[in-house]
């Protein structure tokens, strides 16, 4: 100020500017507060205002939190309540009475998602790449009315153009193939890669935009990461798994290592509905106007005796549902908590549920990535290590690969798989999806891996950092984890 006041030879330019940036501070400052975002974020984004008048501000407007506004299509979501009744009973017939908790926990979801109870007749679990891309292939060969897709990244890499070659056969063939891709995660994917695909007969839009001038006020900072396959309405996949060279470790010795789930049944009835609103908000038009009727995107299913339930969440949920799922699965342990992310950056109120589930005898341990792919994020998740420790939490760092999947087991029946990390992005910015399943089924498979996992992976033991260096850039991390 002192050099701007001599260059202008002004002497009331200093109070001049010290009045401007008061009223920036105050304007900006009840703009951030009337988000009524996080606490700990809204003070984060405050400071950083402050610190940045015009850096800052340019940032927080573009990516800032900000509430999306989507109609949900209430008439998609009540076709197939019809089986809600029976999928209920056979949720109540699997959990014992004593175990009405995670009835309770199952209702939350319904309440906070409106997606209620449903069943699959098959469910499987793919570990790695190369199996996901097998098992998504066979579905797509088998496909006879329609395929749609739903991925935050897809690659024009060796995977991709496989995936994307499949596409057009059966695009050639009559079947009705939607691909819908985030426009941030799959910037790599351009017109010249795109158009064979489209050329046969497929649809392809890119969610959110990011191209500045698209909207009064960018969306980049809001992004579907969901990832979904459908298959003529009948069998659904979704998981950890991107479609990238990344992740098939047929390609790359290298490869992420991540896990993906097949389900058939009635519940592919409620990851269909996902995707068609996901489309449906893209594309700007209600999915009733699709060319095919909703008989043939949302075919009767069989009742299957596997409990499941759909959960999202995405800044257009104004109740946080997955946030609160795992708060209430956690909170509802009584024997394990096993959870894998691979980027774990827990709000207080996630620490908080954890530490108490130690502290009152439940296995609580955590898989992790030992480097993730942002040192970052690495820097701000050991930042709580120590706390958790204490605390009798677990802590195992998998180094065989970067560990991608995104699991949570809780006593023996109850599990959950999706796409949704343990952090603020994740469970309040970006839009996600997982599948809860009640019962044995997916609590087994995923035991059984969590061990494996295990097996390649080493304990962190109690340590305070040492060095200033490292203790103040962890210290920065964590300050900044919403940001993240």
């Amino acid at each position: 100020m002192d050099w701007i006041a001599a260059q202008l030879g002004h002497e009331n330019v200093k109070l001049w500017l010290s009045a401007g940036w008061t009223f920036y501070v105050v304007v900006v400052g009840v703009w951030i507060l009337l988000q009524r975002s996080q606490p700990i974020a809204t003070l984060s984004w405050l400071l950083s205002m402050a610190a940045l008048p015009v850096v800052g501000l340019v940032v927080y407007y573009y990516f800032g939190p900000q509430r999306m506004k989507r109609q949900r299509i209430k008439r998609l979501r009540s076709r197939k309540r019809s089986r809600v009744r029976s999928s209920m009973q056979k949720l109540r017939e699997r959990i014992p009475a004593q175990q009405e908790r995670l009835r309770q926990v199952a209702r939350l979801v319904g309440m906070t998602s409106d997606f209620p109870v449903s069943t699959a007749t098959s469910m499987q679990l793919l570990v790695g790449g190369a199996a996901t891309f097998d098992a998504i292939a066979d579905a797509v060969n088998a496909a006879r009315h329609h395929v749609h897709l739903e991925y935050y990244i897809y690659e024009p890499d060796q995977t991709g153009t496989a995936l994307r070659d499949l596409l057009i056969e059966k695009a050639k063939a009559g079947v009705q193939v939607r691909l819908l891709i985030d426009a941030l995660g799959s910037k790599k994917l351009g017109r010249t890669f795109l158009k064979p695909l489209q050329q046969a007969g497929a649809e392809v839009l890119r969610f959110h935009d990011s191209k500045i001038g698209r909207r009064l006020r960018p969306v980049v900072n809001f992004r579907t990461h969901r990832k979904i396959l459908i298959c003529d309405g009948k069998v659904g996949f979704t998981g950890g798994v991107n479609v990238t060279d990344e992740e098939n470790e047929r390609i790359r010795a290298d490869a992420y290592h991540d896990v993906h789930i097949r389900v058939e049944g009635s519940v592919v009835s409620w990851l269909q509905t996902v995707f068609l609103e996901d489309w449906a908000y893209t594309l700007g038009k209600d999915p009733y106007k699709l060319p095919e009727t909703l008989d043939d995107l949302l075919p009767d299913c069989e009742d299957g005796s596997i409990p499941m339930q759909v959960v999202t969440s995405g800044p257009d949920d104004q109740l946080d549902a997955i946030y609160r799922a795992y708060l209430a699965a956690i909170n509802a342990a009584q024997q394990r908590i096993w959870l894998t992310t691979p980027y774990f950056v827990p709000t207080e109120g996630a620490l908080t549920a954890l530490t108490n589930a130690a502290l009152r005898g439940v296995d609580v341990r955590i898989l992790v990535p030992k480097k993730s792919d942002s040192v970052f994020v690495t820097a701000a998740a050991r930042s709580y290590f120590d706390e958790l420790i204490r605390c009798g939490v677990h802590i195992y760092e998998y180094d065989a690969s970067m560990l991608h999947s995104k699991t949570l087991v809780v006593d023996d029946n109850m599990a959950m798989v999706g796409t949704a990390n343990f952090d603020y992005r994740s469970f309040f910015l970006n839009y996600e999806v997982c599948v809860i399943g009640y019962g044995p089924e997916l609590n087994q498979a995923l035991d059984r891996q969590f061990l494996a996992d295990l097996a390649q992976a080493s304990a962190v033991l109690y340590r305070s950092e040492k060095g200033l260096r490292r203790r103040l850039f962890g210290s920065i991390a964590r300050l900044t984890s919403p940001l993240l």
